[in-house]
């Protein structure tokens, strides 16, 4: 088993740092580039162009490396579920980044029409989970059990529609998204193996493996971007892996970074509906601190920071 767990993270890591050097050069001949919205920072200006869609290869050969690895694990519900999960946001925002490619725009898919697919994701696999599992959730520290009965379905539904576009959210900066995310999924990876849940861990490894791979790549100044085809697969991947595992309450924790980010717009929004004033200097925040005089690997390295101490404080809590 343990040589299972250093073969999914390595080949997963190997294959990445392989398929990016080819991945890269054809994006750029196809002319698959990232195009950056006017209203944003002038540095990123120059960021337009760079290939986007990146996420296709940390999605793609985790999957590839479970079902060589693990092909047992496709039998499990709870595995069904997070494999379809990060394939199938992933999906959704592969059609939105193709709808931005074509037209040259920041468009993408509609708004409405993103959250009708991603609400339709949230309520099939709630409907899967609840075929064999059970619909409490563990109030953290008490080691008590809450049974939430049809509630829950909303929980769900909340959990996977707010966090796979709070990852979207966060995806804005070179590195933000793919550090923040890594940092995120090591906790669930520990839960994993805590909860003898083998086949979980065995892919949240394989996926932190691939996301490292293409951090390399991604770091400032990037040379790839993720796309909504990653963030989004990445805020699937997180909900359902939260679910599985019975760690809905702390996913908030967990993924603080992400819950931060969506807030700023929300507050962003409502403020300036409202009243007519903006709160912060552009929203998601990350702009607000980058606008504020930070350098973007300094708010990159900031945000990491902070998605790392409410990761330590999540799993803190989630082993007491």
């Amino acid at each position: 088993m343990n040589i299972q767990y250093l073969l999914a993270f390595g080949i997963s890591l190997l294959a990445t740092l392989l398929t990016m050097p080819i991945l890269i050069p054809y994006l750029h001949k196809i002319k698959f580039g990232q195009s950056i919205r006017k209203e944003g920072p002038q540095s990123h200006m120059m960021k337009t162009g760079t290939p986007t869609m990146g996420g296709i290869v940390f999605v793609l050969i985790p999957i590839l490396v479970m079902v060589f690895l693990r092909p047992s694990s496709l039998s499990s519900m709870n595995m069904l579920i997070v494999i379809f999960a990060y394939l199938g946001y992933s999906l959704i925002g592969f059609i939105d980044d193709f709808i931005i490619v074509v037209k040259k725009n920041n468009e993408g898919l509609k708004p409405s029409h993103k959250f009708l697919l991603q609400s339709v994701l949230a309520i099939i696999f709630y409907f899967m989970y609840i075929q064999t599992s059970s619909t409490s959730i563990e109030i953290p520290i008490l080691h008590m059990y809450l049974e939430l009965d049809f509630l829950y379905f909303f929980l769900i539904f909340i959990m996977f529609t707010a966090e796979s576009n709070a990852v979207n959210l966060t995806d804005g900066l070179d590195g933000l998204c793919a550090g923040t995310s890594l940092i995120a999924i090591f906790p669930f990876i520990l839960f994993a193996l805590f909860q003898e849940q083998y086949d979980l861990a065995i892919f949240l490894l394989a996926v932190s493996g691939s996301l490292l791979g293409y951090l390399k790549f991604n770091l400032h100044p990037a040379k790839i971007f993720m796309g909504d085809t990653g963030s989004l697969a990445i805020g699937g991947l997180l909900a359902a892996s939260a679910m599985i595992l019975k760690k809905e309450v702390l996913l908030v924790f967990i993924g603080a970074v992400f819950v931060i980010e969506l807030l700023s717009v929300v507050i962003q929004v409502i403020s300036f509906k409202t009243r007519g004033k903006r709160v912060f200097k552009m929203a998601p925040i990350h702009h607000h601190f980058e606008l504020s005089g930070l350098k973007e690997t300094q708010v990159v390295i900031l945000f990491w920071s902070i998605g790392l101490i409410f990761a330590i404080l999540g799993l803190w809590i989630g082993v007491l």
